[in-house]
């Protein structure tokens, strides 16, 4: 049975502060294994003229007992069919960070294509563009043993030391990232033979992270194109000075976009 709208909306969608008066939307997309939680309370410190709005994907938080999806596509249509009402309303921005940007990439692509919708500025982080030879080179993490997808996990940063010592809560969490790593690493596209959107875009990195492919995203967008390096790993937006430094940016651009599109 198909939910209405409202409800699929909120199951999808985690908004932590509705802002009606908000003259802009940002969307943000988890990381591999992640929640909504982190974004969503970026609703409760971004400037009143941007609502909030991250997406709670199945297998984790009040959609625990969902089965995880299998292929970026279902998380596609699933993202863009709880949106789409949103997105014709106001000007919106996305964001995400690693599995995020792949999943901000293909949602991006889909609004495009099927609705003509377009963001009015598009945030990547921490992640090589689909198509470039980086990311198809890159090696599977999703099959690896416990153990050793721990070690990994132990080398990129950013998983909390507590959590890495609490087998029993690791075996909560591990389902949700392996499942999300083993759709982006089956996930295949191939670089568009012309930018398909127009809006400015900017690509976030760690400066320790591993190295990404951050120029070839500049494929997707004829809008300017920005790199921002900044201290730390993977996982370097964790930091509360990158966070500040991340939504002040984020803010201004989102507002400067705001004022074109009007």
């Amino acid at each position: 049975m198909e939910l209405p709208a409202t409800n699929r909306m909120e199951k999808v969608i985690s908004c932590f502060r509705k802002r009606p008066d908000a003259v802009a939307r940002l969307i943000c997309f988890p990381w591999a294994g992640g929640g909504s939680i982190h974004y969503a309370r970026w609703g409760n410190v971004l400037h009143s003229s941007i609502e909030v709005l991250s997406v709670r994907l199945p297998g984790r938080e009040s959609r625990s007992r969902e089965p995880f999806h299998q292929s970026l596509q279902q998380v596609v249509d699933e993202v863009v069919a709880a949106l789409v009402p949103l997105l014709k309303e106001k000007p919106f921005a996305l964001f995400g960070h690693s599995f995020g940007a792949f999943t901000s990439f293909a949602v991006a692509e889909a609004l495009k294509r099927v609705h003509n919708l377009e963001p009015v500025h598009i945030f990547l982080s921490g992640a090589s563009a689909p198509y470039s030879e980086t990311r198809i080179k890159a090696p599977k993490r999703s099959d690896l043993s416990d153990e050793d997808f721990l070690q990994w996990m132990i080398s990129i940063g950013g998983t909390p030391p507590e959590l890495l010592a609490n087998p029993e809560v690791l075996k909560l969490f591990l389902p949700a990232l392996k499942a999300d790593l083993h759709v982006v690493e089956n996930y295949r596209c191939n670089k568009p033979e012309h930018p398909f959107l127009s809006c400015p875009l900017t690509c976030f990195d760690g400066k320790d992270d591993i190295p990404h492919d951050l120029q070839a995203w500049k494929s997707i967008t004829s809008g300017d194109f920005t790199i921002r390096m900044l201290d730390g790993s993977h996982f370097y937006l964790k930091d509360s000075g990158n966070e500040k430094i991340i939504l002040d940016y984020v803010t201004k651009q989102v507002e400067t976009s705001e004022m074109d599109y009007l």
